[in-house]
């Protein structure tokens, strides 16, 4: 498996086993919002505060190629769904892990919602594109959430845990959930979870020392990283907020260190 291996070390800081992503999938979901009108400016200013690794669309992929600045590593997002679908938790397939290759991916990454009413139909679609990252050597990121009528809590700590969980027993590298509020409630998430976990941004926050605080709860908890698209993209400053949170989790800065940083 070297070629998920080097893919893998494209995303993940070889220095601290963690990463730094990026995900700018929301234009299928929203459409343009803010922060993400001009791709390349918006690659660019995170890029260059450090990420380890952007997330997007194909078609993005081309669109946003700025063919100058630092490297950075690629995901290519495999789920769509909008905002103006009657079921709006409801995601298909809309790319393959064979285009993904074409496209110069470094992973691939799906949506799941567990709790919807197609969540089978999810579920068969991660069974899937399991398969064929396996058959490709493609890592793969899963993105899950518990979502639908039967969710009371979507950050409640034992949906949390049950949805990671599922996302490593059908093939997932890296698991991305929700944080769910606390070192205690997340430590059981990351320990029922034998591949690692990120957590995910969410809906913007208001100050960004609340965005510093999850963040060092959720590292302290265990998590190898973060997946942190609107309140970083839509951050005044994207460029230093990136720099603060790699600066947190790869270095171990302090929340104090992590305003400085936005602040100089």
């Amino acid at each position: 498996m070297i070629g998920k291996k080097i893919r893998l070390e494209r995303m993940i800081d070889r220095n601290s086993g963690k990463t730094v992503i990026v995900p700018m999938d929301h234009g299928v979901t929203v459409g343009p919002i803010e922060g993400l009108a001009d791709m390349r400016e918006t690659i660019g200013n995170v890029v260059a505060g450090g990420a380890n690794a952007i997330l997007m669309h194909k078609g993005i992929v081309r669109a946003g190629h700025r063919g100058a600045g630092k490297d950075v590593g690629l995901i290519v997002h495999l789920s769509g769904g909008t905002s103006l679908s009657p079921d709006p938790n409801a995601k298909e397939l809309v790319c393959t892990v064979e285009e993904a290759i074409k496209l110069g991916a470094d992973a691939v990454s799906v949506h799941i919602n567990l709790g919807a009413e197609t969540d089978k139909e999810m579920l068969e679609q991660l069974g899937y594109v399991s398969e064929r990252c396996l058959e490709w050597q493609m890592p793969l990121v899963a993105m899950m959430y518990t979502r639908g009528a039967k969710i009371k809590n979507e950050y409640d700590v034992n949906n949390v845990k049950h949805a990671a969980r599922v996302g490593a027993e059908l093939g997932a590298d890296i698991v991305k959930v929700v944080y769910t509020g606390s070192v205690e409630s997340f430590a059981e998430v990351v320990a029922g979870c034998p591949v690692p976990v990120v957590i995910a941004g969410g809906e913007k926050m208001d100050s960004d020392e609340d965005i510093f605080k999850m963040v060092e709860d959720a590292l302290e908890a265990g998590a190898k990283g973060i997946s942190i698209g609107r309140n970083a993209f839509q951050h005044k400053n994207p460029t230093k907020m990136i720099a603060a949170l790699s600066k947190m989790v790869h270095e171990g800065a302090s929340i104090s260190d992590a305003v400085d940083i936005v602040k100089s």
